[in-house]
């Protein structure tokens, strides 16, 4: 079996790197000539042509939105061109519903078998190959794809037809959002009105408030470490897609709405750069606080 692999990012590597174990032939590009000294040192194929990748069996694509998908996919020089019948063509990216349907269209054509299979987890479940993976597409495809899932994931769900994938990541996402964006609003307040940040966090997140948002930017917001995470540039496009969804099918979301205006201020803050945590210092800035460890609060004060 040939593997094809496009996109060596933060979650894109680590899983290259795991389908490795498959004992399959593997092909990897990206934009980026960063990884491939390491892959060529494992016995892959690197180049930044992506038609490199285009005659494997099974090409997997972990890009980071839709224009990228798109062009690796139906692009003048795309995968398309050169798509034979039978082939297997898994993308692990997180893109909206209505481009996954239609690449899921363009594909059939060719004959090509498709899934959609966006991936759950932090770098760190990536490299553990412990991610979830959720799944859409024809079973028959998911049947015989899962064995290199398995790879890369320890959850492999099969979740219905094209786009089934995308629109259940969709769902998990957004409420991941909502609640950065609730401690982005909540936790500066209890700053404001004098509690200590370190035992907020840790009320916060031994009781009923805490989340895996909470268990995962608590502690580093009060570091004052803000680069952990996804960045909210890429992010945003989960809340785009929210909006998008509601407003097509008349759905009225309330709280995600109230949400996507916190992502916006920060983004015009200009705070992009940074992950959901990020959010923290908007807040911060309108009640002239700064919700840091007052360990780390002391230090900086005897630096001065």
């Amino acid at each position: 079996m040939k593997i094809g692999f496009a996109g060596l990012g933060q979650m894109g590597r680590p899983i290259a790197l795991n389908l490795l174990k498959s004992g399959a032939t593997l092909a990897v590009t990206d934009r980026s000539s960063k990884w491939f000294a390491e892959f060529q040192s494992k016995g892959a194929g690197a180049s930044a042509e992506q038609a490199t990748i285009f005659d494997a069996d099974v090409v997997f694509l972990c890009l980071p939105h839709d224009n990228a998908v798109e062009d690796v996919v139906a692009g003048e020089a795309g995968f398309l061109t050169r798509a034979r019948a039978g082939q297997i063509l898994i993308d692990l990216s997180t893109i909206t519903y209505k481009k996954t349907v239609s690449v899921a269209d363009k594909l059939a054509s060719r004959g090509v078998q498709f899934l959609d299979a966006p991936i759950s987890g932090m770098e760190a479940r990536a490299i553990d190959g412990t991610l979830t993976v959720m799944c859409g597409g024809d079973r028959a495809v998911f049947d015989k794809a899962k064995p290199l899932l398995d790879l890369i994931g320890n959850k492999i769900l099969y979740m219905g037809g094209p786009g089934s994938g995308q629109l259940t990541k969709l769902i998990n996402q957004l409420l991941f959002d909502i609640n950065a964006a609730a401690l982005a609003e909540i936790l500066p307040m209890s700053k404001k009105m004098g509690l200590d940040p370190d035992l907020v966090g840790e009320v916060v997140n031994s009781g009923t408030g805490r989340s895996y948002a909470s268990e995962f930017f608590i502690p580093r917001i009060l570091r004052r470490h803000f680069g952990d995470g996804y960045p909210m540039k890429h992010a945003y496009k989960d809340l785009i897609s929210g909006a998008e969804l509601g407003a097509n099918l008349s759905i009225p979301m309330p709280v995600l709405a109230a949400a996507t205006a916190t992502y916006q201020m920060a983004l015009l803050k200009g705070h992009g750069d940074k992950d959901k945590g990020g959010m923290v210092t908007v807040f911060e800035e309108l009640l002239g606080v700064d919700y840091r460890s007052q360990e780390g609060a002391s230090a900086k004060s005897g630096e001065k």
